[in-house]
Order: C-alpha cells, then sequence, then structure tokens
C-alpha cells in the first residue's frame, strides 16, 4: 500500500565571477558567507553517507560512485536545509517536507538563502570579483549540474517496477516543466541543428538505469541511500529534471511524480503506459521538439510526449478515485496539482499563450522569440544564449524570469519565513530547531541523526531513522520544556 510521500529538492547554482573565476572558490565563499551571516556553523555528519550503494544489489559495469567530499564547505540551516558546496557548485538541499505545496515553498526559500549568501559574499570582494549565481542545469561550454528530487517510497517495491512505470513520465515530462534551452551542448544535440529545446538536462541523459549522476547520466537513478530505516523506506533519487523558475512548474513537477508513485505502489506497474523501445533517444527526441508531435515506438504502438502524460494523469485521476490520496497531500492540495497538470498539458498542446505565466520553457521561448523579431538576429546569436542564461539569474534586479509573470503560489513574506523557520510536518522541525537552540552544543547533523556535545562524557547521536518523527506536533512540547541540550538528551534517553 502506499506511503506517505516525504520529500525535498535539491539545486546545484550555477556560478560566475570570485577570485580568479574559480568555481570551487567562489562556492566555498558563497556557502562561507551565509553560515557567517546566519551564525550557522553546525558541520555536516558523513558517517552514514553510502553514495556507492546500489538499488540493483551491484553496480553496473563500468561505472563509478559520487565522490564523498568532505573537505569542502557543509552548514546546516535553521530551516533544516543543507547548504554546501557540490563539486564546483553552491548547493541548496531542502528539507525534508510532506507535501508537493511545501516542496515548492522550501525550493524557493533556497533561492532566497542563496541570494543572501551572494549579496554576503560580495560585500567582502572587490566588484571586478563580484559572485553571480544562476538557477539552471548547464553553463553552455557541456558542463551540466543537477536538480535533483527525492521521494519516499516503500522498500518492498521492486525496483524493476519503479524503472518500468516511470520511465515514461520521466521522458516526457518535460513538456509542462522543462525549463526550456537556447541551442544545444552535446554533439548529437548540435547535430540536429535545434536552435531551443525544451528540457535543459535531457541531452545530457546517456542510460537509462544507472548510479552515476555526473557521467553516464540514466533516466532512473539507482543510488540506494534511503537516509531513513533501510528495512522500511526507499529514497527514489531523481535527477533528470530541470531548475524551474516557475512555481507552478515545480508543483506539477513534484506533485505528478509524487501522485504516480503512490499509484505504483497501489497498483502496480501493469496501469502504467508502455515502455519506449529506445527511452535515450526517446528522451532526447521529446525534448527537441517544440510542436510536441513526435513518436516514439513501443510494444503496443507509437507514442508521443503528450500521449504519456494524458494517460498518466488520467491514472493519477484515477488513482485519487480508488486509493488514498493523502499519502501525497490533503485533499485540496491533491485537486490543486491534477488542476494545474490538465492546464499545463492542455495549455502546452493548445492554447499555449495561456501558460506562459507557468511553463518556463514557454515563457523563455516567447522572451527569445520576441528579441529575434525585434533585433532580426540569427537562431546562433550569441544574445540569445545570454538572454537564457539571464532568465535564471537569482539577483531581483536581473533576472527576466522575475519580469515575465510567472504566476505565483507563495508570498516574498511566506518564503522569507521558511528561510529561518524547519517544516512542522517532518522529522526537519527537530533538526531545525536544534540549530536554532543549541547551535553551540550541535556538533554536527545530517539527513536522520544530531550529534551533540552535552559538556562531558561522549559525544552523543540522537537518531531519527523514520522521516515522520521529530514533527512539531511530537517534539514541540519536549523541546520548548527543556532549558539545556543535556537536559533534552537526557529526557530523549529515557
Amino acid at each position: 500500500m502506499p506511503i506517505a510521500k516525504v520529500l525535498g529538492i535539491e539545486t546545484e547554482y550555477g556560478v560566475a565571477g570570485g577570485p580568479d573565476g574559480d568555481p570551487i572558490t567562489a562556492s566555498t565563499l558563497v556557502v562561507n558567507a551565509y553560515a557567517q551571516q546566519s551564525r550557522t556553523r553546525v558541520n555536516w555528519d558523513f558517517v552514514d553517507e553510502s553514495p556507492g550503494r546500489d538499488a540493483r544489489g551491484r553496480m553496473g559495469e563500468g561505472q563509478l560512485a559520487p565522490p564523498i567530499e568532505t573537505h569542502l564547505a557543509n552548514t546546516v540551516l535553521t530551516n533544516g536545509a543543507r547548504l554546501y558546496v557540490d563539486h564546483a557548485h553552491p548547493e541548496y538541499s531542502s528539507p525534508e517536507v510532506r507535501t508537493p505545496r511545501e516542496a515548492v515553498l522550501y525550493d524557493l526559500a533556497g533561492e532566497q538563502v542563496m541570494v543572501r549568501a551572494m549579496r554576503a559574499v560580495n560585500e567582502t570582494l572587490p566588484s571586478e570579483m563580484a559572485v553571480t549565481l544562476y538557477k539552471n542545469n548547464s553553463d553552455g561550454k557541456g558542463n551540466s549540474y543537477g536538480t535533483h528530487e527525492n521521494y519516499l517510497i516503500e522498500r518492498q517495491l521492486p525496483f524493476t517496477s519503479v524503472v518500468r512505470a516511470m520511465v515514461p513520465h520521466f521522458i516526457s515530462r518535460a513538456i509542462i516543466c522543462g525549463a526550456g534551452k537556447v541551442g544545444a551542448e552535446t554533439d548529437e544535440a548540435r547535430g540536429y541543428g535545434v536552435p531551443f529545446q525544451l528540457s535543459a538536462r535531457a541531452e545530457f541523459f546517456e542510460e537509462v538505469v544507472g548510479l552515476e549522476t555526473t557521467l553516464k547520466r540514466p533516466i532512473i537513478n539507482t543510488r540506494d541511500e534511503p537516509h531513513s530505516d533501510p528495512e522500511r523506506f526507499r529514497r527514489l533519487h531523481v535527477i533528470n529534471g530541470d531548475a524551474n523558475m516557475s512555481q507552478v512548474a515545480t508543483l506539477v513537477k513534484v506533485g505528478s511524480t509524487s501522485l504516480l508513485l503512490a499509484a505504483l505502489e497501489f497498483y502496480g506497474p501493469e496501469i502504467f503506459p508502455p515502455v519506449p523501445q529506445r527511452p535515450v533517444s526517446s528522451f532526447h527526441a521529446f525534448a527537441r521538439d517544440l510542436s510536441l508531435t513526435a513518436t516514439t515506438a513501443t510494444d503496443a504502438g507509437s507514442w508521443s510526449a503528450a500521449n504519456y502524460q494524458e494517460r498518466l494523469l488520467e491514472i493519477a485521476v484515477r488513482f485519487t478515485q480508488e486509493g488514498d490520496a493523502s499519502v501525497v497531500a490533503p485533499p485540496d492540495q491533491v485537486e490543486e496539482i491534477l488542476r494545474e497538470w490538465q492546464i499545463l498539458l492542455e495549455g502546452v498542446v493548445n492554447h499555449r499563450d495561456a501558460v506562459c505565466d507557468r511553463v518556463d520553457w514557454l515563457a523563455k521561448l516567447r522572451i527569445v522569440e520576441g528579441f529575434r523579431e525585434r533585433h532580426q538576429t540569427t537562431q546562433l546569436d550569441a544574445r540569445l544564449r545570454a538572454i537564457d542564461l539571464q532568465y535564471h539569474d537569482i539577483r531581483p534586479e536581473k533576472s527576466l524570469a522575475q519580469r515575465v509573470g510567472l504566476k505565483a503560489i507563495f508570498s516574498a513574506d511566506e518564503t522569507n519565513v521558511a528561510v529561518s523557520t524547519p517544516p512542522a510536518t517532518t522529522r526537519a522541525y527537530f533538526r531545525g530547531t536544534c540549530v536554532a537552540r543549541f547551535p553551540d552544543e550541535l556538533v554536527s547533523a545530517n539527513w536522520d541523526s544530531l550529534i551533540f556535545d552535552v559538556g562531558k562524557g561522549p559525544l552523543r547521536r540522537v537518531s531519527m531513522m523514520d522521516p515522520l518523527k521529530g514533527t512539531a506536533d511530537l517534539t514541540q512540547g519536549l523541546l520548548s520544556s527543556v532549558d539545556s541540550v543535556e537536559h533534552l538528551v537526557q529526557l530523549l534517553s529515557d
């Protein structure tokens, strides 16, 4: 049966500037500047990090596990999130949340964290070294970086069923959730001469299933790192999505995926549409096709991306009627997800002007085409790539995404609260509150445990193996009743 869909979003931000233009140095300065400004000194505990654990039971031939970089800047925030340097990018990993709407809110909070971090570091640098951050997925030189989603699913669900059911969704959802992209960066995509793509990430994927995230990227990632009780839970680590500036697109992206995963747990994989005979090529082809007419061969005929999304939406609606959709969100929020999913799908197929305020690739394409018409440029004009980049600029005064009238779900005030306040409905509440209450005694933290220094004896680890424990309902009274971390640990031990 379906389990509660705890979820979260990890976003690596593009970075430019900094001393000597070095991205690792710039990223480190960004993370440290925010940690100092917010007086957050809690380190990350790497003891449970196991990126090499493969859901298939063994690593695929020729594959390598992502390295763990323990020497780079890393901190935990009062909203329960993690802020750190991942390879050559500052990354914000949102706290665990209980609903897709909360996922959108804490993703927005991450944008605001990065804006504040960027401003803080630039106050310390000469103007010629100023750092700029972009919420995008590639640097225009063939290097791509991720916006990863994470979903809690039941351990008993066979991973082969996840692959069978979710490939059709992941290769087709860019028609409504893609961020759009001017031009191409891989040899294959350049060979098609496409001036614009629906997805910023699709062209970089090379395999259907695999462990890696930076090379030979797979549509379905097999990292088996649950950050929770491994006997009960699995964390589906999704790496194929784009960094959305549209709040509605983010809601539909994580909301549709959450509903489909719950439907998979309820019905099994047989109800899902057929997998393409060539999934990777289909992913690429759908992303290049602005007309949405491209089809892919399956054992049950030809399917377009729109056909897939229509069928998947029907499955999600059926699940809400026959199953328990409260595992995803309350009824009004589930209704909102389904309504927006339907609006976006109908819009991109038949009424594109009506959804330019919700679909990133359409909003970006409108800007690009408007510029081309005004200035009579070629499709390869370098200024078009600059427009693409500026769409994702997180500086409010520079961001094109903030000028095109994208529909908002949350206000600036709500986002600012989420920057410093953890979600109440997951263990992130306990983590974030402890960061705020006991910053000097909290030695380190990770997703499933906290390590405290109680002032005498050994360090004390508090385990949090269930993402739905440590909520405000369960721990607010406890936290308000203690006056020291020693008292807290003692009560937790009783």
